[in-house]
């Protein structure tokens, strides 16, 4: 055969190839997309749902509203208002004030909770994890001393 005669493949493809080849590549894609959203949107239903239930803050945080003293060192912790979400304004004092870093109040199923972070000169990063006991109208719970690596047993007493 001559080299005139000798057939050969057309480079490139019909046009009608070529774009089914394209839609089929864009529906992969896709498919591949919509199969990654509902992995992840399983995976953070999954994980939300094995999480440890958090303490929930809301509504009726008044009573903790006032001062309180601890007893055993002239310590006082004053809240001066507590938002829906659990922030507070709080301020503590031995007996000059100290920077209290975070204060928040929560719900943990009929508990209310206090957490109090100070963050002054020789205090630093020291908390207060208190629990209110409305029988006794008191705080109690726990005083993390951060300087000595410590916890203590504390209650506040309200200040009339």
């Amino acid at each position: 055969m001559s080299k005139s005669r000798k057939t050969t493949r057309n480079a490139n493809p019909p046009a009608s190839a070529a774009a089914g080849r394209r839609i089929l590549g864009l529906t992969a894609v896709v498919l591949a997309v919509a199969v990654v959203a509902v992995v992840g949107f399983w995976w953070s239903q999954w994980r939300q749902a094995d999480a440890p239930p958090a303490a929930t803050p809301g509504p009726g945080f008044e009573m903790l509203k006032g001062k309180w003293l601890r007893p055993d060192g002239g310590y006082v912790i004053e809240i001066r208002s507590v938002e829906p979400g659990g922030k507070m304004d709080a301020a503590y004092s031995n007996p000059q004030p100290i920077h209290v870093e975070k204060a928040e109040a929560s719900k943990d199923g009929g508990a209310v909770k206090l957490f109090v972070e100070l963050r002054d000169v020789n205090y630093p990063g020291s908390t207060y994890n208190l629990a209110y006991d409305a029988q006794s109208d008191q705080l109690m719970g726990i005083y993390y001393q951060a300087v000595l690596q410590q916890r203590f047993e504390v209650v506040f007493v309200r200040l009339k």
